[in-house]
């Protein structure tokens, strides 16, 4: 070949490199709450790499989950779609995303991505339309139940549509932690497809209960506090670890190394700069026992945890590095929430076939362009046989709207003067309210049938 060919092939190859689109790994914590990390005002826990994230990224302070627990926040998540659209609209354990869905994974897939997930599902059981394998996904690895998904040292994992058995877990011993073996699939699929882009959806189960981590992550934090007396609770199928505190913060620190893994195996491949990777949580932090809410201070100055449509409940911590593309170190006051995330990446990834969506894409945002702001962002959870709306919540601009209890009035509170939602402004500000009712009276439709909820017991997953 000639020297003039090999010189346009070469330039032809690095055209195609410029132009190939990036690569997208998703890291969302489950129950992580605001106040936990360092890069959001947290003192005790130890995160290194997702601070680095922060100082290499830009951190959201105004980013809001899909809904105030996991299947509902995940659908929105996953269809683009708020919470008086998504289908899933409450933990229903065996509610599911159907066909006619249209899945963040199945725009980028469609786009020429490699698709995986590997983590908590909780969109559609394995014969139903929202196996993830019918949903975009290449590749699943993890729970497909809201329940499995409570316990670390299950006996098998959903792989695909069969099992991935965990033998070293049977007899209720403690030989694999899934949330390494979920970690170890996501880096076997990050080097698979290194040479095309992937979409790398990571879902993971902790900081979730139950309390549970191997002891090489539970020794850096044994003895550094006084722990609860008396705190080892009998849970059926649950391991309660005796030192709440040091447990759950080996927890969080264990997934920070876990995602300074993830920046290091891209360092190794070549893939440092050719991609994004997003981190944040489902939801806002559990409570319980007082250790998230007084000794971790999970919420920070936000009032609320999840399961309630206080900040608390919905506002999360969320970090999107991009090197060479996002200002290192940038901080947004930027207000987002989950349904954006479907417009975003299908903007970083140059995808068509975008489906209709209540998100507004963030990309300017994080790329320096001109952004788009929402006039209404909107929460729901419904639950109970009727599926009738249990808590509801909006924002406008400054102002919050909070039903956690629909026989009791809308509250109204003003986030740029009160940010800790400790003065209700309803009775003063009427006018606002009787618009958010005119807003979803006109922006809400009712939740489809779902399967009526199966008794899922431990035993199922635990032995």
């Amino acid at each position: 070949m000639k020297i003039g060919t090999l010189l346009s092939a070469a330039v032809f190859l690095s055209a195609a490199a410029e132009a190939r689109p990036p690569n997208i790994v998703y890291i969302m914590a489950d129950d992580l709450g605001y106040g936990h990390l360092k890069a959001y005002g947290g003192a005790k826990i130890e995160t290194p790499h997702i601070d680095r994230l922060a100082a290499e990224g830009m951190r959201f302070t105004q980013a809001y989950a899909g809904s105030t627990v996991c299947a509902p926040s995940r659908s929105v998540l996953m269809t683009g779609l708020h919470g008086g659209h998504t289908p899933v609209r409450g933990n229903l354990g065996d509610a599911h995303i159907s066909d006619e869905d249209v899945t963040i994974a199945e725009v980028l897939q469609q786009a020429g991505y490699a698709t995986g997930a590997y983590g908590k599902w909780g969109l559609g059981l394995q014969d139903s339309p929202g196996n993830p394998l019918r949903q975009g996904f290449d590749d699943f690895l993890g729970y497909l139940h809201q329940v499995h998904a409570h316990f670390f040292y299950p006996y098998w994992l959903t792989f695909n549509y069969g099992r991935m058995m965990l033998p070293w877990n049977e007899g209720g011993k403690r030989g694999q932690y899934s949330h390494d073996v979920l970690m170890e699939r996501a880096r076997h699929f990050i080097r698979k497809h290194k040479d095309r882009p992937f979409f790398c959806y990571l879902p993971v189960t902790i900081p979730h209960v139950e309390l549970a981590v191997p002891n090489e992550s539970l020794q850096r934090y044994f003895g550094r506090w006084p722990e609860i007396p008396g705190f080892q609770e009998k849970r059926e199928g649950y391991i309660v670890s005796p030192t709440p505190k040091a447990t759950y913060a080996a927890m969080v620190s264990r997934l920070d190394r876990d995602v300074g893994r993830i920046l290091a195996l891209l360092q190794e491949l070549g893939l440092d700069r050719d991609t994004v990777v997003i981190f944040n949580s489902d939801n806002g932090a559990q409570v319980g026992h007082d250790v998230n809410e007084v000794f971790f201070e999970a919420s920070g100055p936000l009032r609320g945890f999840k399961g309630s449509m206080y900040e608390g409940g919905l506002r999360i911590p969320q970090i999107v590095r991009w090197p060479g593309k996002i200002e290192a170190g940038a901080v947004t006051d930027h207000v987002t929430y989950f349904p954006d995330m479907m417009p975003t990446l299908a903007e970083l990834a140059e995808a068509g076939g975008l489906p209709p969506t209540d998100g507004i894409s963030f990309a300017p945002e994080l790329l320096g362009g001109e952004q788009k702001e929402h006039e209404w962002l909107y929460w729901e959870l419904i639950g109970g046989a009727e599926r009738e709306i249990v808590r509801r919540g909006a924002r406008k601009g400054r102002w919050k709207f909070v039903q956690n209890d629909m026989s009791k009035p809308v509250r109204l509170f003003d986030l740029q003067a009160d940010l800790g939602e400790t003065t209700d402004l309803a009775r003063h500000r009427r006018g606002l309210v009787e618009e958010f009712e005119s807003w979803f009276q006109a922006n809400r439709t009712e939740p489809r049938k779902q399967p009526a909820r199966s008794a899922v017991s431990y035993r199922d997953y635990v032995r």
